[in-house]
C-alpha cells in the first residue's frame, strides 16, 4: 500500500492518532483504505504515520461498507 494517497478524509481517534480515508490502487487494482496514523507527540512539529492497524478493501465493496455503518449507527440510535 502507496502511504502518497490523497486522503479524503480524516478524524481525530485520540491525542496521538487521526483515522484517515483514501483510494489507492495496487497492481492494477483500486482499494478503500481505512488506516489509523499516529505523531509522536514527543515531537510536536513531526509527521503523521501510517500504522499497520487499519481496513483495505476492494472498491467493489464500498457499498456493503456504507450498509455496515448506517447499521451501526441505527444501533447506536436506539
Amino acid at each position: 500500500m502507496s502511504n502518497d494517497n490523497p486522503v479524503l478524509h480524516e478524524f481525530q481517534k485520540n491525542a496521538s492518532e487521526v483515522v484517515r480515508a483514501s483510494v489507492g490502487e495496487y497492481n492494477g487494482k483500486d482499494y478503500l483504505h481505512l488506516r489509523i496514523w499516529f505523531k509522536d507527540l514527543a515531537d510536536p512539529g513531526g509527521e503523521f504515520h501510517p500504522t499497520k492497524k487499519g481496513l483495505t478493501l476492494s472498491v467493489d465493496l464500498i457499498d456493503d461498507l456504507s450498509e455496515a455503518v448506517e447499521k451501526l449507527k441505527e444501533k447506536l440510535r436506539r
